[in-house]
């Protein structure tokens, strides 16, 4: 019988004051060119692996069980002693501290959600439910079967922009589309267009996708500028036309981006009055329940 392990810790939320500040290389679509980080929080899960926590399962021997809640506490103490000024670099300083301090552990998968808060005045900052930035990264040894003695190695890492919620009042369409016995949507030649977006990317050089190259530092909020510009000018004729312009200017603004994705939802209003005197005026209600999906990945 074979079995594959896997356990962890979810949602540690920290909130670290006066990390190292941040410097961007500014982009025309973004205002945005770093921040003093007086405030870096983040909420943090972590996943291990490893066969040598398989007697936990079979014997209920936890030898080499690193308990969740020592992970937990764990994590409190490398947010205070992270140096560096990004979500990516805070995973990656986590990931080698992790598999450096507890042999038993052959890799781990780290995400690190921003808990974001907007300036308000010098040292006031005003919680913000709004879209967020987000990292994946995976990590394993050169050797795992030497019992954590192989190199610890960072093997994938992907960040995100997760949550945007857009709406397009006018220059949008939807026509041409497959028609038979089971279709009822209309076609329409100029829409609103609602979707729900998260946006993910990788860097051809990893040291870039850790914050360790910050001059070719891409910053969520850069990116999530970026989707806002394309989204306002470009006249898509449905949302994969969308996503599709998206990604082609998102490799073209950023040579160092080696892959770009995107999950969005097509969560576009219906339509339930329009007024007599300027059609242009109108009232709509949320969709029913039910909502498209689109998925793209682009890579050079």
């Amino acid at each position: 019988m074979e079995r594959d392990i896997e356990y962890g810790k979810a949602e540690v939320t920290f909130y670290r004051t006066y990390a190292a500040p941040l410097v961007v290389t500014k982009i025309p679509e973004s205002a945005f060119i770093g921040r003093e980080n007086l405030l870096f929080a983040a909420s943090v899960d972590v996943d291990v692996y490893g066969a040598n926590f398989l007697p936990a399962y079979t014997d209920g021997d936890n030898s080499n069980v690193v308990a969740t809640d020592t992970m937990k506490n764990f994590i409190y103490a490398m947010a205070l002693d992270y140096e560096g000024a990004t979500l990516e670099g805070f995973a990656a300083f986590l990931a080698r501290r992790f598999l450096t301090t507890y042999p038993p552990m052959e890799a781990l998968r780290i995400a690190v959600r921003e808990q974001p808060f907007s300036a308000a005045g010098d040292v006031l900052f005003g919680r913000s439910h709004d879209d967020l930035a987000h990292v994946a990264l995976h990590a394993g040894r050169s050797e795992a079967a030497t019992g954590g003695t192989g190199e610890v190695l960072i093997t994938a890492v992907e960040s995100g922009r997760h949550g945007l919620q857009l709406i397009k009042l006018t220059g949008s369409s939807f026509t041409r589309f497959l028609r038979d016995e089971f279709t009822t949507l209309p076609e329409t030649v100029d829409r609103p267009l609602y979707i729900h977006l998260d946006v993910h990317w990788k860097y051809g050089d990893l040291a870039s996708g850790l914050g360790e190259d910050l001059p070719r530092y891409v910053h969520a909020e850069q990116v999530r500028d970026l989707v806002q510009v394309i989204f306002d000018r470009f006249n898509s004729r449905s949302i994969q036309h969308l996503v599709d312009e998206i990604g082609q200017r998102m490799l073209e603004r950023f040579p160092q981006l080696s892959e770009v994705r995107f999950d969005a939802q097509n969560r576009t209003w219906e339509t339930v009055k329009v007024s007599e005197r300027d059609p242009k005026m109108k009232v709509y209600t949320d969709p029913h329940g039910t909502y498209g999906k689109i998925g793209l990945v682009l890579r050079r």
